[in-house]
């Protein structure tokens, strides 16, 4: 299976999650919550971290990991490498902890930050564990809200900053967003290629580190075109309805955008032969 790209570069945030291996749990008392905190918090030291929200659940965990020196990488694999030790040793066990690969969504700070932070710290909610976001102790929501001092692993400035500079004022509004997400659809539907949650413009600005990579096959096509527009998009219009153009704009969704000749010929109710004959006679005619 395609392994998903990794960007990263200096500043670079990211809602990082992890799954227990089987989905089992990987935190089965708060002890191992304490431990997987103070892990975190050597990681923030040893590679410069900055999290901005924690969610630790049963079988997962939500971050939202801020890296001025771009290497999320290398701190994750220590964070999971050491935590997984430690679990293994206390519970007298061996082998994989986590479920493969770690996920990571690279986010658009000052856009969506707060999206992101807010979705974080529902995942209880939405879970149907608790009734009420501060009824999870094991978030970073508490701290957030001044309700609770800080772990050492949290910065909550850059959040609360998002609501003005008046520390309680801020935590007043960042309480009262929060409750206002419950309910609300999930957030990810705007995530590209699997892997960016921004704004196009974002996206296009990323668009240099995507072209670097398009030759390696480890790459998922939908991460190597992440902005292209949808095929409904490509094909609307009065071009669309005749021939010649249609036939133009298959050239351009295929040879441009990435799109797969079977996707093109579905989406256009066409026989795939159609479309391959197209594309074929286009390579062969003299230039």
């Amino acid at each position: 299976m395609a392994r998903p790209l990794r960007i990263e570069y200096p500043g670079a945030v990211y809602h990082v999650t992890a799954r227990g291996n089987e989905k089992r749990d990987v935190f089965r008392d708060d002890s191992d919550r304490e431990v997987f905190l103070s892990t975190l918090q050597r990681v923030n030291n040893r590679y410069n971290w900055i999290c901005h929200t924690y969610c630790l659940m049963g079988n997962h965990y939500h971050l939202l990991i801020e890296t001025p020196d771009g290497n999320l990488s290398i701190g994750m694999r220590y964070l999971n490498g050491v935590y997984t030790q430690l679990f293994n040793k206390r519970y007298g066990r061996t082998g994989h902890l986590l479920q493969g690969r770690y996920k990571a969504v690279l986010i658009q700070k000052d856009e969506h930050l707060l999206e992101v932070c807010r979705y974080v710290v529902l995942n209880p909610v939405r879970a149907g564990m608790v009734g009420r976001v501060e009824d999870w102790i094991w978030s970073s929501y508490l701290a957030t809200a001044g309700w609770e001092p800080p772990h050492s692993c949290l910065t909550t400035d850059v959040v609360l900053g998002q609501f003005g500079g008046e520390k309680m004022k801020a935590e007043k509004e960042y309480r009262q967003f929060v409750r206002e997400g419950v309910g609300k659809e999930s957030i990810w539907s705007g995530v590209k290629g699997q892997t960016v949650f921004g704004e196009d413009g974002f996206i296009d600005s990323l668009m240099d580190h995507f072209n670097k990579h398009k030759e390696i096959v480890e790459i998922p096509r939908s991460q190597r075109y992440a902005n292209r527009p949808a095929l409904q998009e490509i094909f609307a219009g009065t071009m669309a309805a005749n021939k010649s153009g249609r036939d133009g704009m298959i050239v351009e969704a295929v040879e441009k955008y990435g799109y797969r000749q079977i996707e093109v010929a579905r989406h256009l109710g066409l026989h795939y032969s159609t479309v391959s004959n197209l594309l074929r006679g286009k390579s062969q005619s003299p230039r």
